[in-house]
C-alpha cells in the first residue's frame, strides 16, 4: 500500500487545515488507517485512527478540534484540523493497517505560528 500526505503548511493559532492521504488501494481493504505527528525531537505519537467500519479514536490534545474521516470513493482520509495552537506543530504522517502489516506514508508539515 502506498500513502500520499499533503496539506500541510503555515497557518496561524487559531485556524484551520485539512490533511489529505491517498491511498494506492481500496479503503475497503484497509483495516484502518490513521493519523499521527512527530514534533522535533520528539517521538512519534498518535492523532486519529478510522477503522474500515468507520469507528474513530483520537488522542486527548485533539479531541474535539480535528476530526478524521476517509473518502471510500476517493480511497482517501483526511485529518480536519482546527482551532490549532503552536503546540499541534509537528510532520504529520499517514498509516495504514492490512491486516497484521503496517504501511507509512511521507510526512507533511504543520506549522502553527504567529
Amino acid at each position: 500500500v502506498q500513502l500520499q500526505a499533503s496539506g500541510g503548511g503555515l497557518v496561524q493559532p487559531g485556524g484551520s487545515l485539512r490533511l489529505s492521504c491517498a491511498t494506492s488501494k481500496s479503503i475497503f481493504s484497509i483495516n484502518a488507517l490513521g493519523w499521527y505527528r512527530q514534533a522535533p525531537g520528539k517521538q512519534r505519537d498518535l492523532v486519529a485512527t478510522v477503522t474500515s467500519g468507520g469507528t474513530t479514536n483520537y488522542a486527548a490534545s485533539v479531541r474535539g478540534r480535528f476530526t478524521i474521516s476517509i473518502d471510500n470513493a476517493e480511497n482517501t482520509m483526511y485529518l480536519q484540523m482546527n482551532s490549532l495552537t503552536p503546540e499541534d506543530t509537528a510532520g504529520y504522517y499517514c498509516y495504514a493497517r492490512v491486516g497484521v502489516l503496517g504501511y507509512w506514508g511521507q510526512g507533511t508539515l504543520v506549522t502553527v505560528s504567529s
